[in-house]
């Protein structure tokens, strides 16, 4: 498909066709139901011609890290879909690529998994010093898991705020209630719209007033 527009460099290269290194996950799982975890997690090196035996070790040691290891040879359809997420993960992972793309990818899991999936790929990216472009709707998911954060204003998409998270490593749960990221969070929000300055009216009136408006809806935006 031909761009309408624009262009997207890499290392000072415009991408042109699709890369060997890089790695994509999507929205929703995407495995194949008739292939088995351990064949879907191996796909990407069939497709370009690296399934030996280092690769199949990869694959068993990835989805050791992930805590599937016991369900190599299970169908996508036995799993909750956290865990058929993690065999995604893991399949983006396989042919170690330095550039990983994320499209959402724990939009659709519930929040004590979206957490844990968080923790998980804070801990892969540790061990693999891949770079991870992670799209979400979520500004706490973007704070806790970025050294930087691009916020996207409403159509047309334009980049309205560049922040640099200068949270600490490791981040935990903890990480989430500190002052310093209430703060990201906040100026995240702000840019998309989510927190309205509270006017002076407002803001010197009657007690009654507080602060109603001052949030105005969830974190939609991009």
């Amino acid at each position: 498909m031909p761009k309408s527009g624009g262009s997207v460099q890499i290392r000072g290269e415009e991408v042109t066709e699709p890369h060997a290194d890089f790695g994509f996950v999507f929205q929703t799982p995407n495995l194949m139901p008739w292939r088995n975890v351990i064949d879907n997690v191996l796909f990407p090196l069939e497709i370009i011609g690296r399934l030996d035996a280092a690769g199949r070790k990869r694959a068993h040691d990835l989805l050791e890290i992930v805590g599937l290891g016991d369900f190599h040879a299970s169908r996508p359809h036995q799993l909750s879909g956290g865990m058929q997420q993690r065999v995604s993960l893991c399949r983006a992972l396989v042919h170690q690529p330095t550039l990983i793309l994320m499209d959402e990818p724990f939009g659709a899991l519930d929040e004590l998994t979206r957490m844990e999936m968080n923790d998980l790929l804070l801990d892969i990216r540790a061990r693999t010093r891949a770079t991870v472009v992670f799209v979400t709707h979520s500004i706490a998911e973007a704070v806790y898991l970025s050294d930087r954060v691009l916020v996207f204003s409403r159509r047309p998409g334009r980049i309205v705020e560049d922040i640099t998270v200068d949270l600490p490593y490791p981040r935990s749960a903890a990480t989430r209630y500190t002052a310093r990221f209430s703060e990201l969070d906040q100026r995240a929000s702000r840019a998309l719209g989510v927190i309205k300055d509270v006017p002076p009216s407002v803001e010197h009136g009657a007690s009654h007033g507080g602060a109603h408006g001052a949030l105005q809806g969830g974190t939609h935006g991009h």
